[in-house]
């Protein structure tokens, strides 16, 4: 069994970990955001802990109604932008904690007067130096280059932290069923889209709402683990020119999970399908006949998670299908040390 594979099979422990611990952290970060109330909210990422990253901004703007936004890191660390921050939070999250370009950003924001959080794997690195609050991800140690489970906690850590400061009773009860949701997810079989998405060498994922940085992440993993040149789009977006690609045979990924945006994500894969493209529908086998079937919670933003919980063994087998090793993707490293 690959690395990748093993730790993506122990995210619900990694995430029952998670949700067992630091229900004070939580508190007091919740307590001084709220006391703060800040006007606007910026992330610090990049890579993949930049799509769990916008999956939390995404969540801040739906819940709590506070402006969100991801920051390119290089406006701080390269450019030097008078950015002003006396009444922003800045949510740095990261794997290792060790990239510059996420690290600086974060020391910047902070002097400037930005509440601080750092979202880390690794809480003995620069990145939780540099933060006020740092929130630990409990994901242990990960092998694979493609990172998965610390991926999946990261978007947990952040949907329990928007949930203390909505004080949103049902989110966070919901929370906690995760980690017997996310071992049903990991268990779901996907290989029936092996025989459309395995020979690609291009295909675009489609999501929306909260399921469009998850679409962001699967398309990065299908480029760094299976060497297929995918790209995400928004199921919006994808008529203002990527639609002009899409022809016979043309593999499509569509999340069309539950919530306000199902309903326009089946039109698309119904339209798509009419064009002769092979659609492959993540989403309810009664409404898409042979959908890839998500495990499904009682809040429709958590269901993402679930997805990607689903994707990270259906694209391991992808890649090893393909020839290739999903632990030691050509050219990558585990940490990228980028200013």
């Amino acid at each position: 069994m690959s690395h990748m594979l093993r730790e993506a099979l122990e995210a619900p422990d990694r995430v029952a970990e998670l949700l067992a611990n630091d229900a004070k952290l939580y508190e007091t970060l919740a307590a001084r955001l709220k006391d703060v109330s800040p006007s606007v909210v910026l992330s610090v990422a990049r890579g993949s802990s930049d799509h769990a990253a916008a999956y939390g901004l995404y969540l801040i703007m739906r819940r709590l109604g506070t402006i969100a936004a991801s920051l390119p890191p290089s406006l701080l660390s390269v450019y030097e932008a008078p950015l002003k921050a006396s009444r922003a939070a800045a949510f740095a999250v990261s794997q290792s904690g060790r990239s510059p370009d996420v690290v600086e950003p974060l020391r910047t924001l902070r002097a400037k007067g930005a509440v601080t959080a750092a979202f880390v794997n690794k809480v003995n690195s620069p990145l939780a130096d540099v933060a006020e609050f740092v929130v630990p991800l409990h994901a242990d140690t990960e092998l694979s280059v493609a990172a998965t489970k610390s991926v999946l906690c990261s978007l947990v850590a952040q949907a329990r932290l928007i949930a203390a400061v909505a004080d949103d009773s049902a989110l966070a009860d919901e929370l906690e069923t995760l980690p017997m949701l996310l071992r049903k997810a990991a268990g779901t079989d996907w290989r029936e889209a092996l025989p459309i998405l395995a020979p690609a060498d291009k295909l675009m994922v489609v999501g929306r709402g909260p399921g469009f940085p998850i679409a962001l992440e699967m398309a990065l993993k299908f480029k760094e683990v299976t060497g297929i040149q995918a790209e995400a789009f928004s199921g919006a977006e994808i008529k203002h020119g990527p639609m002009a690609l899409v022809g016979e045979g043309y593999p499509l990924l569509i999340l069309a999970l539950p919530g306000p945006a199902e309903e326009s994500l089946l039109a698309l894969a119904t339209e798509m399908k009419g064009r002769g493209a092979s659609v492959v529908v993540v989403g309810n086998p009664e409404r898409w006949s042979g959908a890839l079937p998500l495990t499904v919670s009682g809040d429709t933003d958590l269901d993402p998670i679930l997805a990607l919980q689903s994707f990270y063994p259906l694209v391991e087998a992808i890649a090893r299908q393909r020839g290739r090793d999903p632990d030691s993707p050509p050219h990558l490293n585990k940490v990228t040390l980028t200013v």
